[in-house]
């Protein structure tokens, strides 16, 4: 397959759409990136052809403050943007990110198939589930029931509006108010992250989490043999604040040793008992007996997929959502507010109960239970 995979530069997406595009590889087809200039060139060094996504830019007209019209109205101006791009790549088939939603009206209007990725669980409304992000396990009983109904008619306003936000943002690039959706969804989590509902879409495919490290250096550890606990700082800008040194402050004296991995500069003057810096993230969690994160999709389900248990410190966005999912599964601990102590607390809490690295391990065990996205693509383009 010709296919274009488009996604925006934020590493929680751009990571996912680059590894679907070493899937593609792998597996004798040709994918073409459109991203963000900032990892143009790492996904050139992983054999990927890739050019610049344009449009990503805000325009003085945008309102970034209401999120209908920052997904909608950008992506419509994307896709004109990246039509004349596209269109020379005579792609057969285009998968565009759920946040880059300008690669498949793009599409649309080129008349090419395309597939919608969620580098994350499916966060589609569902009938028998409160609203996603208010991480609450579905309600049980009348009463169980009667909150979930009431939850989902406070937000249904605002559901109805980003439809007809997304109505008016295709009339305006010349497509059909009614949006048809993509021909499926690959769902890119581990199933132990996902939620039962009975109306799963038919078209949505959970393929098991898509990773990719942006470096191949490795991380040198700290000296001893104390438990390793990996710190992951949030990469979203909507993640905590001061989780590194909170948890610096909060482990000193704990007999344990810490590992800082960022994709940012480090923190100067460590303690000899941490180190940090840029490395793998699947090599450096060889090591790890815990992970404290901001519970973003793309390292929580790395160090569960590992079968490291984690203590999430979750900032905005999912981050809510996707924490208290895995501490329902039993393989992480909460930490709001951010704290020393609490930290200290929830650290020594999973090192210290076997229990959480068990969850993990059947966290785990359930990516063997997932669909082959290139399989889903080509099933796409057989029509």
């Amino acid at each position: 397959m010709r296919v274009a995979v488009v996604a925006g530069p934020d590493p929680g997406h751009a990571f996912p759409a680059i590894a679907l595009c070493r899937r593609f590889l792998d597996a004798g087809d040709q994918p073409m990136l459109f991203t963000g200039t900032r990892w143009l060139d790492d996904a050139k060094k992983a054999g990927i052809t890739a050019q610049r996504l344009k449009g990503l830019a805000p325009r003085v007209e945008d309102d970034d403050m209401d999120a209908g019209r920052r997904i909608h109205e950008r992506a419509a101006y994307i896709s004109t943007e990246l039509l004349p791009d596209l269109s020379a790549t005579l792609p057969e088939l285009v998968v565009s990110d759920i946040l880059t939603a300008g690669g498949g009206l793009a599409a649309e209007r080129l008349d090419v198939p395309w597939v919608e990725l969620s580098p994350h669980p499916l966060y589609a409304p569902s009938k028998a589930l409160p609203p996603i992000g208010s991480g609450l396990a579905p309600g049980e009983g009348i009463g169980g029931r009667l909150r979930d109904n009431l939850m989902r008619a406070a937000t249904g306003r605002s559901i109805r509006q980003g439809l007809a936000q997304r109505s008016r943002a295709r009339v305006g690039v010349g497509l059909p108010e009614l949006d048809p959706g993509p021909a499926a969804r690959l769902i890119a989590t581990l199933p132990a992250l996902e939620v039962p509902r009975p109306d799963w879409p038919a078209e949505a495919h959970v393929i098991g989490p898509l990773h990719w490290e942006p470096t191949e250096a490795v991380l040198e550890l700290p000296p001893g043999a104390a438990p390793l606990v990996m710190v992951a700082p949030s990469t979203a800008f909507t993640g905590a604040v001061g989780m590194v040194e909170a948890t610096l402050a909060g482990l000193a004296d704990a007999d344990v040793r810490v590992a800082v991995s960022t994709l940012d500069a480090p923190p100067a003057d460590l303690p000899a008992w941490a180190t940090a810096g840029l490395g793998r993230q699947d090599e450096l969690l060889t090591h790890a007996a815990v992970v404290v994160c901001g519970a973003g999709h793309g390292l929580l389900s790395k160090a569960l997929l590992a079968g490291v248990p984690v203590v999430a410190v979750p900032g905005g966005g999912d981050q809510w959502e996707l924490a208290n999912r895995a501490a329902r599964q039993g393989s992480a601990v909460i930490v709001r507010p951010l704290s020393a102590e609490a930290i200290r607390a929830a650290v020594l809490e999973v090192l210290g109960d076997p229990r959480f690295a068990a969850a993990a391990a059947r966290a785990a065990a359930t990516a063997n239970d997932v669909d082959d996205p290139v399989a889903v693509c080509r099933k796409v383009l057989a029509g």
